[in-house]
């Protein structure tokens, strides 16, 4: 009869029922489908007394609103935990319960269907199910569920069903039980799957035809198709919302449930975060929550990303009605991030995601779990939605971008640690599908990303919740010949935390700014520069000369290349050729003397010129137009933001901006504006002097450890070697020995956190971010100067943790470099860290408290007038 007769038979704790099923086995996932609570009452008591008799330990999860399943005295576990805790949360403290009981334990746990209400999704109750039950089974112990009849979606009756070993319905007639197996896996009599009255200790068969009918012919039939797609609590809430929405609008009185549905709406599918729930309250509407969600493949959340666009465009729509001409409109949609949390399960993604007891092997872990998603298969239902949505982007490059449910809220950006990729969205319907998914498939593995775990480390973000909504946009931008790029882009902030004039408000803000995607901007590109542009003083350069001016201008162009079908970078004299000269003006200035020409063979065709914005920044009203938008967004946020931007032109100067992403800045305003920086300081005390560039607040502090690397020796150094040095600094900065950590000084040549190490050292943010300061020297390579990438992902983390950033161009007036004095110091490395000794000529690490004399290394810096300045004198006063 399908038993396996070496399997140890286990009890409901009911003889009669046991006689039905062939009793329990170890692992037995048990679930009761019940009209309501009251009818999964009566099996509870039975098989509490069970465990009881085997001497099992018996837990209760209490998570639901229903009234309690047991009595606090009834001697089982009782485990209080909280679904609005997110998924995350509740389902990782579910098993670290359900590992520290072991093998054999019995589980009761409280009606499931709350779950759907508590995450308004039946995909996560299907997903939560999905994982929690075959480790139950792993550890053979026994579990009850309860779930609600014909409430739920396929997404979760299918899982479940799918998943359970035993799923039993329970029908109440006229004061009588009736328990009706749908399935018993393993197990099989001839009676096993009729309907059974519960008669006392007895379940007898139902074997009168009428009877049967009387109490089954109310079941939903599964094999209808308006039954196989039962809409969820999800589909449910808005429908109830649109019609709430219909009725408003005819003039209904319907305000208490406009209230009503706009918080539900809100909750289940934009935000939880308190702070952003005050925003959305005052600038979203109902009609505009329903639009939301008209655009959502799949459900879940749309993600901090998303809702930060949203948000940004209706702040400035209600602030002032011009912005509707001077704003692109946008027609995005939304993955939600319960299809990131399904891709994860099915694709066996989630055990090797769980956080681990040690960060190390939780990195390794993420490291299998990313090569898996990269593999991943979708489910048909979600292909089919990508597939109409692509069908309404036709072939326009699309952008996928995260939406992380962390990402740009206030206190943690995550600026840069998940992906976005751009599909240029060229070929047959197939082929446009397959290089989405692909790059869906690539944003979801960047959420395990060695980087992005070391900064919820950091920021002790990694027991939140944490899943990956998308948020999918149409690139904004035309085509020219076979490139597509919009007219400009770039990053703005409504604080500018970099002052290089003293004619320069930092209240007013500033940009980054470059021709063609903004990849450029948010990226610090090692072999190019952008242009700052301050909004109280946009002609104020932070180079001094005009020469200077053309040396440090962009130079090459990020756009997407249609007939090559990829993201692509080119020559800005190429780009130039296939660009309207009309338009050109407005960004670019023919200059003859520019040290980089063009590379058409026949001069007359060929643009020679630097892209300096000059005539776009101050003939048109842009600049005006941007200082107010990111003024008005920071009132209404009470807090600085940055923000994302692209910009297209017209041949007579109007233009119309895309917003494409705003975000809290996390930047520290005030406190600490100025430092005093001696005057005076003997040459033989001095160990550098700068006068900018000066990115952060002014300092004045001791400098417990300085490491230095040595430019002479380590530009003689192999690429190998030079990662090795970079590693070694990680190392340095993050000590294994106890105690508080030191106040770290970063000095090197060239660029910190380059990806080229031919131009400086090439360490990851996350192995440098307990430093205080960093110094970039203008060493080592010829023409390299320090690039204030302000707005890139790098000075972003810099700007986050509060950490001061210096450039040293030894040779300038008001820069020195004190080389010697560092280079007799005794160097700390090899005590440090032993095993990177061989390093000790590249890499200096230089102690206060090995200097002689008592003395200390001290740090005065002044942002406001760019100076500072580094020497070592007496601790004492």
């Amino acid at each position: 009869m399908g038993m396996d007769t070496n399997e140890t038979l286990m009890s409901t704790g009911m003889p009669g029922l046991d006689r039905v099923l062939l009793g329990l086995r170890p692992g037995d996932n048990v679930v009761w489908e019940v009209d309501g609570i009251e009818d999964y009452l009566p099996v509870l008591g039975p098989f509490g007394s069970e465990a009881g008799r085997l001497r099992r330990k018996l837990t209760y999860f209490r998570f639901a609103r229903h009234a309690p399943l047991l009595r606090e005295d009834c001697g089982a576990e009782i485990q209080q935990v909280d679904p609005q805790e997110g998924f995350e949360r509740f389902l990782t403290r579910i098993l670290d319960v359900i590992e520290k009981a072991g093998p054999g334990a019995f589980y009761i746990f409280d009606c499931l269907s709350d779950l759907a209400a508590d995450w308004y999704s039946d995909r996560m109750l299907g997903n939560f199910f999905m994982i929690a039950c075959p480790y139950l089974y792993e550890l053979r112990t026994l579990a009850y569920f309860a779930l609600l009849k014909h409430e739920h979606s396929f997404h979760a009756s299918r899982s479940i069903h799918s998943t359970a070993q035993v799923v039993l319905e329970v029908f109440r007639k006229q004061h009588r039980l009736y328990i009706h197996p749908v399935k018993v896996w393993q197990r099989h009599t001839p009676t096993l799957y009729m309907l059974h009255s519960w008669e006392g200790e007895v379940f007898k068969p139902v074997t009168r035809s009428a009877t049967v009918t009387d109490i089954l012919g109310g079941v939903p039939k599964p094999w209808l198709e308006f039954t196989i797609h039962r809409p969820g609590i999800w589909m449910r809430t808005f429908q109830r919302a649109q019609q709430t929405l219909n009725a408003m609008r005819a003039g209904q009185g319907v305000d208490d449930l406009v209230a009503e549905q706009f918080d539900r709406l809100t909750k289940m599918a934009i935000t939880r975060d308190a702070r952003f729930q005050a925003l959305v309250r005052e600038h979203l509407d109902l009609g505009m929550l329903v639009e939301i969600m008209q655009r959502m493949v799949g459900t879940g959340m749309i993600g901090g990303k998303s809702l930060g666009m949203l948000l940004a465009r209706a702040i400035l729509l209600k602030a002032d009605p011009k912005w509707s001409q001077l704003l692109e409109s946008h027609d995005s949609f939304y993955v939600g991030s319960d299809v990131f949390y399904t891709f994860l399960v099915q694709n066996g993604c989630w055990w090797l995601r769980r956080r681990q007891k040690d960060f190390n092997t939780s990195l390794r872990c993420a490291a299998e779990a990313r090569e898996r998603m990269l593999k991943g298969a979708f489910p048909q239902y979600i292909q089919d939605q990508f597939t109409e949505m692509l069908e309404y982007f036709g072939q326009s490059p699309l952008i996928v971008r995260s939406s992380s449910l962390l990402e740009d809220n206030y206190g943690n950006a995550f600026s840069g640690k998940y992906e976005s990729v751009f599909c240029a969205n060229q070929g047959a319907p197939q082929e446009r599908l397959e290089a989405f998914m692909n790059a869906v498939r690539t944003v979801y593995a960047s959420a395990m990303s060695e980087e992005g775990l070391c900064y919820r480390q950091h920021h002790g973000l990694l027991d939140r919740d944490e899943q990956m909504a998308l948020l999918v946009q149409r690139v904004s931008g035309e085509r020219h010949g076979s490139l597509f790029f919009p007219h400009a882009a770039g990053v703005g902030f409504s604080f500018n935390p970099f002052v290089w004039h003293e004619a320069i408000d930092p209240q007013a803000g500033m940009l980054r700014l470059v021709f063609g995607l903004g990849t450029r901007a948010v990226e610090r590109t090692d072999d190019d520069y952008t242009r700052l542009v301050a909004l109280n003083a946009p002609l104020k350069r932070p180079e001094a000369t005009p020469d200077q001016w053309r040396a440090f201008a962009q130079r090459r162009v990020d756009v997407l290349d249609l007939e090559a079908n990829q993201l692509s970078s080119r020559e800005f004299d190429i780009v130039a050729r296939s660009f309207p000269p009309d338009l050109l003006e407005w960004f670019a200035t023919r200059d003859e003397r520019t040290p980089h020409h063009a590379l058409d063979t026949d001069p007359a065709n060929a643009f020679f010129g630097v892209l300096d914005f000059e005539r776009f920044l101050g003939e048109t009203g842009f600049v005006p137009a941007m200082r107010e938008l990111c003024q008005t967004l920071q009132r209404a946020y009470n807090h600085p933001v940055d923000i994302e931007f692209t910009v297209n032109s017209t041949p007579d100067g109007q233009f119309r901006i895309n917003l494409v992403q705003c975000r809290p800045f996390q930047v520290r305003i005030g406190g600490g504006s100025r430092a005093r920086v001696p005057e005076r300081i003997d040459s033989n005390r001095l160990l550098f002097e700068t006068q900018g560039p000066v990115v952060g607040h002014s300092l004045a502090t001791a400098i417990d450890r300085l490491v230095y690397v040595v430019p002479s020796v380590y530009s003689q150094m192999t690429m190998s070697q030079r990662y090795s040095v970079a590693r070694t600094i990680g190392r340095l900065a993050h000590p294994d020995t106890p105690g508080p950590r030191p106040i770290l000084m970063l000095v090197g040549p060239g660029r910190w956190g380059t990806s080229m190490p031919s131009l400086g050292v090439p360490v990851s943010f996350a192995e440098i971010n307990t430093a205080s300061v960093i110094v970039e020297l203008a060493l080592m390579h010829e023409g390299l100067v320090p690039d204030v990438s302000l707005g890139t992902h790098f000075f972003n983390d810099l700007v986050e943790m509060d950490m001061l950033y210096l450039a040293v161009s030894p040779g300038r007036p008001g820069h020195a470099l004190n080389e010697p004095f560092l280079l007799q110091q005794p160097n700390q490395l090899p005590a440090l860290l032993p095993h990177a000794a061989e390093w000790a000529d590249a890499l200096r690490v230089v102690d206060s408290a090995q200097l002689p004399r008592d003395a200390a290394i001290f740090l005065n810096v002044d942002s406001m007038r760019q100076r500072g300045v580094c020497y070592w004198g007496s601790r004492q006063p």
